[in-house]
Order: structure tokens, then sequence, then C-alpha cells
């Protein structure tokens, strides 16, 4: 182990969906979009990531990194790393291969 790599959280990709902090695990369907929309626009609420497999509720870290328009309302692969905290850093979003 190089001393770079000390303490760096893994790079790694999960599948499932992303919801809204208020909704968490019931946000695992296409027609969640609009309230997810609603709760974090309106609600204050937060952005949040659904595993498919697990159904555990991962806070999102860097809000921005979420594009409602493209990232809610469907399955989609996250690419990034866990931190310290347990929130999700997400470093990509993109819809999960079928």
């Amino acid at each position: 182990i190089s001393i770079s790599t000390l303490g760096a959280a893994e790079t790694m990709t999960w599948t499932g969906w992303i919801s809204d902090s208020h909704c968490g695990a019931k946000g695992m369907s296409a027609s969640h979009k609009s309230c997810a929309l609603e709760c974090v626009q309106k609600k204050g609420a937060s952005w949040v990531f659904v595993d498919g497999k697990t159904k555990k509720v991962v806070a999102i870290k860097n809000q921005d990194a979420v594009k409602p328009d493209a990232d809610l309302g469907h399955e989609v692969s996250v690419t990034g790393h866990l931190e310290s905290n347990g929130s999700l850093q997400v470093e990509k979003i993109e819809a999960a291969k079928m």
C-alpha cells in the first residue's frame, strides 16, 4: 500500500434509484419522480441513493451531482465512494444497463 492510498475510499459502482430523503426506499419507482422533485425543491428534503439489492438509503454528499431530469424515474448506476460519515460522494450517475 502506498502512502497516497492510505485512508482513501475505494471508488465503486452501485445500481439502484435516486430518491429523496423524505421518502427513501419508497421512491424506488418510475412514478416517484414528481414526488421526489417536490420533496427536494419545496419541502427541504435532499437527494439520496437507494441500493437496488439491499434497499439501504445512503445520503448523497454532493447534491449537485444529481440531475433530476436525467437521473430520476429509472434505475441508475452510481459511481463514487463512501465517506467516513457514511455519505456517498458521487462521481457519476448514468442509466443502469438493462
